[in-house]
């Protein structure tokens, strides 16, 4: 197996991409534009990106509460982490996992894999939803570090998805918009909660959490449970 390491800044969220809420909103498959290596965002910075955000809520559907479906499979969502999706990286021959780990990681090691010819192998994340810096090694705690739908499928498949083309749900379960890498247990706290039912114990991380939240169901036009959305009007209120 060959390798090699690309050096970066572990530390978020100065690693952390950055939404681009304006661009994100003209199309209905979410291309957000990803930033590495960028400053942390000035509170100014966010209170723009916030008050955008607020905006597009009005225009997201408000469910009285969420129906609780009992037919959702992920499956319905296609193979899990397939390149073979239309959105930023899809096709570039790498999977959706190591996409992702590729963008968030820091002090990433990189080699040759099966499913990608420039597999994250090793590197470090200080997870969005906690704070605190979790080691990945490929070989020894893969698991450690998970993938997060911001925006849970089995969420997304109560608020209109179940009715969607199954081209359409492969595209939201592997649009990095919706996307974000954090530490394992998280991401199992989390499960598939909704905002008013979860936020990230990083309080730190609620700002950008309700824009990319909101950003994703606008964009998608998937709808929103009247108690999170009284959430995330209430974050992006106080950005």
């Amino acid at each position: 197996m060959r390798y090699r390491h690309a050096r970066r800044d572990a530390q978020w969220p100065a690693r952390r991409w950055a939404v681009t809420v304006a661009f994100v909103l003209t199309a209905v498959v979410v291309a957000v534009g990803v930033y590495r290596d960028v400053p942390r965002a000035r509170s100014g910075q966010w209170h723009a990106g916030a008050q955008q955000a607020l905006r597009e809520l009005a225009g997201v559907p408000v469910v009285a509460a969420r129906t609780g479906r009992d037919d959702y499979e992920r499956s319905a969502f296609g193979a899990s982490w397939t390149d073979d999706a239309s959105v930023t990286g899809g096709g570039n021959g790498c999977d959706t996992r190591n996409d992702v780990l590729t963008r968030d990681l820091g002090d990433v090691r990189v080699g040759s894999v099966t499913s990608c010819p420039r597999a994250v192998l090793a590197g470090e994340l200080r997870s969005p939803y906690t704070g605190k810096t979790v080691v990945f090694r490929r070989d020894r705690n893969a698991t450690a570090v998970q993938i997060d739908h911001i925006v849970p499928l089995a969420f997304a498949w109560d608020m209109g998805a179940f009715g969607w083309s199954a081209r359409r749900r492969v595209e939201l379960a592997n649009d990095p918009a919706n996307l974000v890498a954090v530490d394992a247990a998280s991401n199992q706290e989390k499960s598939d909660s909704e905002p008013a039912r979860w936020l990230p114990p990083n309080r730190g991380f609620h700002c950008q959490y309700a824009i990319e939240f909101v950003v994703v169901s606008r964009a998608y036009g998937l709808a929103v449970d009247a108690a999170s959305r009284r959430v995330l009007a209430g974050i992006l209120n106080r950005c």
